[in-house]
């Protein structure tokens, strides 16, 4: 039995089959990271094309707003995922992807996930208090026990995370 060709996703303009597909694989990438679908978008176009491009060729060929693409550049070049290139001679600034893992996942953990359990700490030492207060002793006990396993999931997640980046950078 034949499979149905997959559909592409985005409103990409002039792109191969084979173009079109790469950038939907990044769009479901960024989506189970719950990142935009422009930075997949972005990502993925850069990826696939053997020379950098402006934000005015993101615009054109994904079919994205420019602010869209502004904005998904910025939080790529943030996470480490693409850098200025240089570019034909014009004014333009011109982006490639960087395409080795170490700083792509160092990036994502240093501007994503680190952040959410530096945060997540505080939320805790908050979220504990309120249930010290807590009048009914059995309801205060099994709140304890609860907030007691989070601190132990956010404290294993800190020891992995270096781990991680060492394994997948390697």
């Amino acid at each position: 039995m034949d499979l149905p060709s997959p559909q592409p996703e985005t409103a990409s303009v002039g792109l191969t089959e084979l173009q079109q597909q790469i950038v939907d694989f990044f769009v479901d990438g960024v989506r189970v990271l719950g990142l935009p679908r422009s930075l997949g978008e972005i990502y993925g176009l850069l990826f696939i094309l053997p020379s950098p491009l402006s934000l005015d060729d993101l615009v054109r060929l994904l079919g994205i707003s420019k602010g869209s693409a502004s904005q998904g550049l910025r939080m790529l070049k943030t996470l480490g995922a693409v850098r200025e290139a240089s570019g034909n001679g014009d004014r333009r600034t011109y982006y490639e992807p960087a395409i080795e893992l170490k700083p792509l996942v160092g990036g994502f953990i240093r501007e994503q996930v680190r952040p959410h359990l530096d945060s997540g700490k505080l939320k805790l030492q908050i979220i504990s208090e309120s249930a010290s207060r807590t009048e009914n002793p059995a309801e205060r006990e099994f709140l304890t026990k609860r907030i007691e396993r989070l601190k132990s999931w956010m404290k294993r997640g800190g020891r992995v995370l270096p781990m991680l980046q060492k394994i997948l950078g390697q």
